[in-house]
Formats: structure tokens, C-alpha cells, sequence
């Protein structure tokens, strides 16, 4: 409570001083959000998402870069320049964390949990949370404050977006079990049920309903509350039909993300094939 009453007071100073003070401050925020104690977003079996966001976390975020000066970064010899206040992360011992060589970068100020595997090239934004045991596959992207559950499989290309500001607004949330296909994007404060399968090339973002053959049902995002593919549920890339006016006529249909059917017995044998690959 001490550090988010900090955070918040300094995020609303303009301009920001002492600078020292500040510094000093985030530099143990910064701290927390790395070893996972602070997250900008956690499980709340009382809301109606089942997520909190923690406004004050993303606050400390955003105040990081207000700090930040932009310096010469190492290596030397590559020319990165970036805000001193987040350089690439420094992996903690002890977690089995695996980086395979060949241009991944982690953030700073993100929270990599234990046994995590990370194929190159791929990239952790600040601010994210990926929790035990998930993979990271080549070209893949964890936007800033996304959080990743447990034995997730974010595949080749995928695009898990960021939801930094509005500073309300839940980010982009993996459930437990995910397995996120190749070429996939997940954005704008989607929720993705525990245990889920996106085929390969779903898009799935929250102005986009999601037509459920199974149950009958189309899932949309209601008011603030954010879209929710259901637990288990196998998504595939779809296309439905203009019904109406000069798209009906023309036969245009339009892209969607369809829920052919829930996970089964066959599903699992191929989720724990790509666990069998880590």
C-alpha cells in the first residue's frame, strides 16, 4: 500500500521531483513487477471478468518512462538506445529459464516465471506477466501488462497485444493451459479462457463477435466488460455473410472467429504433442 500511494502521488506530479526520490521509488516498483509480487492486472473471483486491473501498477509503468533518459545500452557494440529506466531484463537464477540464442529480448520490469522457453527471435513488452511453464515461440510478441497463465503455447508469429493506456482498461489476459496457434492475434483487452485452443490465424480482438456452433451462442464484449472466449473452446478462423444492403448483393462476407466445437480427447493428444517439443 506504501509503494501504490507512492506511485500514485508521483504519477501525478508535473514536473516529477526530486528526481532522485522518484528514481529510487521505481526502482523498487520496478523490482516487485519482476519477481511477480505487483502485477497490472490478477485474478478476482468476484468480478464479473474474473480479472482486476491495477490502475496504479500500469501508473508506475508509464512513470518509468517519464524517468527514463535515453542512453547508450549493452551491448555496446549493437547501438541500442533505449530509456535507462528499462534495459533488458536480468534473468533470475534458480527458474530454468530457458532463452534460446538468436535476436529474443525481455524487457525490463516484467515477471518471467520458472521453466519458461523462449525461441528466437521473440520479444516480452514491460509491464507483462508470464507465468510457469509457458513457451514462447520464434516471432512471437507479449505486449506490455499482457498476462500469460500457466503451460501456455504461444506459437510461431503470434501477437499477444499490450494494453498499457487507458490506464482502466484490463489488458489482453491468457488463461491457464492456452495453447495460442501460429500466426495468431489476441488484442484490445480479450480474455481467453483457461485451457483454450486458437487455431492457427485466428484474430480475435474485442469489436469482433465470436459465433459459437456449439452452444448457439455469439460472444461479444458487453459495455467495459471485455470479450471472453470460454474455457475449452476450440476457435478457428470463419466468415459470415453481409445480410443486408450492397454487401448482400455483391456476396461479400466478412472475417470471424468461429467455436467449432470444445476440447476433447483427440485435442489433448495434440496439445501434449507440443508440449512433448519444449
Amino acid at each position: 500500500m506504501i509503494l501504490q500511494t507512492q506511485i500514485e502521488e508521483l504519477y501525478s506530479k508535473q514536473p516529477i521531483e526530486p528526481v532522485e526520490d522518484a528514481v529510487h521509488v521505481f526502482d523498487e516498483f520496478k523490482a516487485a513487477l519482476n519477481e511477480g509480487k505487483i502485477r497490472a492486472a490478477e485474478p478476482e473471483a468476484n468480478s464479473p471478468s474474473g480479472w482486476r486491473v491495477n490502475a496504479w501498477v500500469k501508473q508506475g509503468i508509464l512513470l518509468g518512462f517519464r524517468l527514463g533518459q535515453v542512453v547508450s545500452l549493452p551491448p555496446a557494440d549493437f547501438q541500442f538506445r533505449d530509456k535507462h529506466t528499462y534495459p533488458l531484463k536480468r534473468l533470475p537464477e534458480g527458474r530454468n529459464i530457458r532463452v534460446v540464442p538468436g535476436g529474443s529480448s525481455i524487457r525490463d520490469a516484467c515477471y518471467i516465471g520458472k521453466n519458461v522457453t523462449c525461441m528466437p527471435p521473440m520479444y516480452v513488452n514491460a509491464g507483462a506477466y508470464v507465468d510457469d511453464g509457458t513457451m514462447i515461440d520464434s516471432h512471437a510478441l507479449v505486449g506490455s501488462c499482457a498476462q500469460i497463465g500457466k503451460g501456455v503455447h504461444i506459437s510461431a508469429a503470434a501477437q499477444i497485444g499490450g494494453v498499457l493506456e487507458p490506464i482502466g482498461a484490463l489488458p489482453v489476459i491468457i488463461e491457464d493451459g492456452v495453447l495460442v496457434g501460429g500466426n495468431c492475434g489476441v488484442y484490445e483487452g480479450t480474455i481467453v479462457g483457461q485451457n483454450a485452443v486458437l487455431a492457427a490465424g485466428t484474430i480475435i480482438t474485442g469489436s469482433t463477435p465470436v459465433y459459437d456452433l456449439v452452444r448457439g451462442a455469439v460472444h461479444r464484449r458487453e459495455g467495459d466488460a471485455p470479450l471472453r472466449i470460454p474455457a475449452g473452446a476450440v476457435v478457428v478462423p470463419g466468415a459470415r455473410a453481409v445480410t443486408h444492403g450492397r454487401g448482400k448483393e455483391m456476396g461479400v462476407s466478412l472475417y470471424t472467429p468461429v467455436i467449432i466445437k470444445y476440447r476433447d480427447e483427440k485435442t489433448d493428444q495434440a496439445v501434449r504433442l507440443e508440449e512433448l517439443l519444449r
